[in-house]
């Protein structure tokens, strides 16, 4: 699969996910949607209207919504438990392990406007520690799809999953890099692009950035292999293992801390495996500052330019094969 262009049109995943949702929502009834004041930014104004009475908006209460949440399931109701990522993970992190995870609730938390998406709303609102704070949950999937083709399709993996998953979605555009009809699996990574020289690994919004950067890294005579690694947890063990083993090294960028997240994942099993040369970029342990979503990434070493000088680095790194 060929990298996109720069005039390639960007989609909000936010769409994919609302126009699942009222599809799976018109067919099973247990279906249910729960907010905290967050009609708007969750895009659910037509859920709303079409099913007012199964939409439970709690206000900015996120503990009680999650409560809410676990209830609802309890209940035989399957609920959608949609909020600011910055906000649902880090204000609700108890009932998220206690009610959610330990209790394994059939509840599908949707993590909206993650990573730094609120931009200029600065520190408080970015989402950058999320990745960290639920992958260490037993019993919850942790998902941030790269398009709206995977975000449809991993909305529609949850909606028939038995248990709790937590969803991470952007308002930031992206491209659609996965063909259209693609079918979510839990724990399994998508190879974007082959390659020998190298492998780069990326989630959500900074996908794209890596493919654009394996087109430069092309043009220079390295052949990079790209993993859009939707699953954070539980990770694809045999696409890391056999990148490490087939290519050397391993570069991983995300929008998060490079502290706890996606890199962090990646490395804990390198290190066990097939320890190579890594290189994790990513927000570098710091509270982001104030600033678009695409002038952060970029400011954080993460624009295709500098992954590919970064991977250009790392393969200096290599051992030399005799």
């Amino acid at each position: 699969m060929n990298a996109v262009t720069s005039s390639a049109k960007l989609h909000d995943c936010r769409d994919a996910f609302v126009t699942v949702l009222e599809r799976l929502s018109a067919d099973n009834p247990r279906i249910v949607a729960v907010c905290n004041d967050s009609v708007g930014s969750s895009k659910l104004g037509g859920f709303r209207a079409r099913w007012p009475d199964r939409l439970v908006n709690v206000g900015i209460a996120e503990q009680n919504m999650v409560g809410v949440g676990a209830g609802l399931a309890n209940g035989g109701l399957l609920p959608f438990v949609c909020g600011a990522a910055c906000f649902l993970t880090g204000r609700s992190l108890e009932q998220i392990k206690a009610d959610i995870a330990y209790s394994n609730a059939n509840v599908k938390l949707i993590g909206i406007s993650s990573g730094m998406a609120y931009g200029e709303l600065g520190p408080t609102h970015h989402s950058i520690e999320d990745f960290a704070w639920t992958r260490v949950l037993p019993n919850l999937p942790v998902i941030a799809p790269c398009d709206s083709v995977e975000t449809a399709a991993a909305v529609e993996w949850a909606a028939h999953y038995d248990g709790p998953v937590f969803l991470r979605l952007s308002r930031v555009g992206v491209p659609d890099l996965l063909p259209s009809g693609h079918t979510f699996e839990l724990s399994k990574a998508n190879l974007l692009r082959d390659g020998d020289a190298i492998t780069l690994v990326a989630n959500g919004t900074v996908t794209h950035r890596i493919l654009k950067a394996a087109d430069l890294l092309a043009a220079e005579g390295i052949e990079a292999r790209v993993l859009n690694m939707a699953t954070v947890r539980p990770l694809d063990l045999d696409a890391v293992v056999a990148a490490a083993r087939e290519t050397g090294a391993i570069l991983t960028a995300e929008e998060h801390s490079t502290f706890g997240g996606l890199g962090s994942a990646v490395a804990e099993l390198v290190v066990a495996e097939a320890p190579v040369p890594m290189k994790i970029l990513g927000v570098p342990g710091i509270f982001a500052p104030t600033g678009s979503a695409e002038f952060l990434l970029d400011e954080f070493g993460m624009s295709p330019a500098a992954i590919a000088e970064a991977a250009v680095a790392l393969i200096a790194r290599k051992p030399s094969r005799a």
